[in-house]
């Protein structure tokens, strides 16, 4: 899209946009405009009768999926715009989130015109959600031609890592734009990974090892258990950001620690929305505390995604208590935790959602030995690539019995619904996991870079490593955007899933990208398994398809967007 009768090889030298913040600024309109005009085509596309069809959503997956990642592409660029305003007002944009905010539009307005990376092979372009040139006309602007030109160039990008090589090692690369709390979080949590979990993270992955008891204990003490818990149930009541912040900086130097939280999490969400005073009484503070630690045990094999089909049964004995019987897979952490929150079926009559009932049941934690000493409960774990510090498992339950006072709510039928209220923060959560992988990547080839040497000098003063730094850099800072401002979104009481989803969808292909490049810049050595971004190349695959996979992430997005 190149400005008529102007020298491009002149304006691709050029490595500061002037008055940036008011082109990018400008630049959003047309997206808004290419961005409708996609959404109206597609909902034309997948409409019968005047109705949004599931079966034609299905059909025309590629369109639905692919408004999903431009929705995405929009909101993210319009998040780093708030971002850089932030900064701007703040005093605090320096020429460093200047190439950030700028390398980041030029890159993001090029694939949304040309091509959005939806992985590796696939790539949706305008066409396929129905519009034509004459449509994709609308992004010829001066400002988003401006910007595509002259905002990604060599030379923008060789500046920026430049300037990160200024930066300490523990820095992020850029500014995050949060308040003076939480990034005294921030700084507390990046100095307990940088002390306690990066020294030992590659020899607990290499070893297939737990993490330590004591690392447990040690969050217990941070309150990494009991972050987002109210106060008054033992908690610290603090925000969804602060959530993010530590996941973020715990995931950075191992994601198995990060995600030590994320069941507490889980656990905290369905029994303050869906239990009762007793519940909420008794077992948040155990979980607040780590007295007690819970995992999640939903997925069952041949179901994956389609929750509503699951087959595990309850059935209520004379005593009041429920009997579980079936089959659960893939469950993290499952050995050594005191509590399950478990969705199964309590009314055989229905095959869907609405016959599914939550229950807190209770266990006793496992040993190296007798993993799974419980009566009616049987496992067997289950080898992984990566993400390995909790272990996977499948599960067998067979007679296994929970009281009948720990069904969730004290009402069957509501486990679904009860779930459903947990995603927004599990995927933000997801996410801000995956913006700590990705910035681990970072760390690890950027550090790698400077170090090695070839053909007489630093791999990182070739043009296409510090480049692929950059890119790193500026993609992990739009992830981390989107995912904050989903988490403010959480954090004044606004429905987020939509934002949610959005944050994990792109969080994912940034960890995957950043950890593979990472391990390009280490040519061979990258590939072995005594380097460590061999471990985060198979940490970071994983975030594709837990709590969420992308293609299902996009499915949901597509609904929410048309419906």
């Amino acid at each position: 899209m190149p400005h008529d009768g102007q020298d491009i090889s002149a304006m691709q030298n050029t490595v500061l946009i002037p008055d940036l913040l008011s082109v990018t600024r400008a630049a959003l309109a047309p997206v808004d405009t290419v961005f409708e005009l996609a959404r109206d085509r597609v909902r034309a596309t997948v409409s019968a009768d005047g109705r949004v069809s599931s079966g034609l959503i299905e059909a025309n997956q590629t369109a639905a999926h692919g408004l999903a990642w431009l929705a995405t592409y929009h909101q993210s660029l319009t998040q780093m715009q708030r971002w850089a305003e932030k900064l701007d007002g703040d005093g605090k944009f320096g020429e460093l989130e200047h190439l950030i905010h700028q390398i980041a539009f030029g890159e993001y307005l090029w694939q949304i015109y040309g091509g959005i990376q939806m992985n590796q092979g696939e790539v949706v372009r305008l066409q396929d959600l129905g519009l034509s040139q004459d449509d994709m006309r609308a992004m010829m602007t001066d400002a988003v031609m401006t910007l595509t030109q002259t905002g990604n160039t060599q030379a923008a990008r060789t500046r920026l890592v430049e300037l990160m090589q200024d930066q300490t090692a523990s820095a992020m690369f850029g500014t995050s734009g949060l308040d003076e709390e939480l990034e005294m979080i921030r700084d507390q949590f990046r100095r307990y990974a940088a002390e306690k979990v990066e020294p030992f993270a590659h020899e607990w992955h290499l070893k297939d090892e737990l993490i330590p008891i004591e690392v447990i204990e040690e969050l217990a003490e941070m309150g990494v258990f009991g972050l987002t818990i109210p106060e008054e149930f033992g908690g610290f009541g603090l925000s969804k950001a602060s959530m993010c912040v530590v996941s973020e900086e715990l995931s950075r130097g191992y994601i198995g620690v990060g995600s030590l939280g994320t069941r507490s999490e889980i656990a905290a969400e369905l029994i303050i929305a869906g239990g009762t005073d007793e519940q909420k009484a008794n077992w948040l503070p155990k979980i607040a505390s780590a007295e007690i630690l819970p995992t999640a045990v939903f997925t069952e094999p041949n179901t994956g995604s389609d929750l509503g089909s699951l087959r595990t049964r309850a059935v209520k004995d004379e005593n009041g208590n429920y009997q579980i019987t079936g089959n659960k897979t893939w469950i993290t952490h499952a050995a050594r935790t005191h509590v399950m929150t478990l969705l199964a079926r309590t009314d055989p009559a229905t095959k869907d959602h609405r016959g599914l009932s939550m229950f807190l049941a209770e266990k006793t934690p496992g040993s190296v030995d007798e993993p799974f000493p419980t009566p009616g409960m049987t496992g067997g774990e289950i080898e992984v690539l990566g993400y390995r510090g909790m272990k996977e498992y499948e599960l067998g339950f067979d007679g296994f019995e929970v009281k009948g006072e720990n069904l969730l709510g004290g009402e069957e039928g509501k486990g679904f619904k009860q779930l459903m209220e947990t995603f927004e923060s599990a995927r933000i959560q997801t996410a801000a996991r995956a913006i700590g992988v990705a910035q681990c990547a970072l760390d690890i080839a950027m550090q790698y870079a400077q170090d090695r040497k070839q053909f007489g000098k630093s791999l990182i003063d070739f043009p296409r490593v510090s480049s692929k730094l950059a890119m790193m850099a500026v993609e992990i800072m739009i992830a981390r955007q989107l995912t904050y401002f989903s988490a403010w979104e959480k954090d004044h009481g606004h429905r987020c899933d939509l934002e949610a989803g959005m944050a994990k969808l792109l969080g994912a292909r940034v960890a995957w990208a950043a950890a593979d490049n990472g391990l390009q810049i280490h040519g061979g050595n990258g590939f072995a398994l005594e380097y460590k971004i061999s471990r985060v190349l198979c940490d970071a695959r994983i975030l594709n398809i837990f709590e969420g996979a992308a293609e299902i992430q996009a499915q949901v997005i597509a609904r929410r967007l048309l419906g």
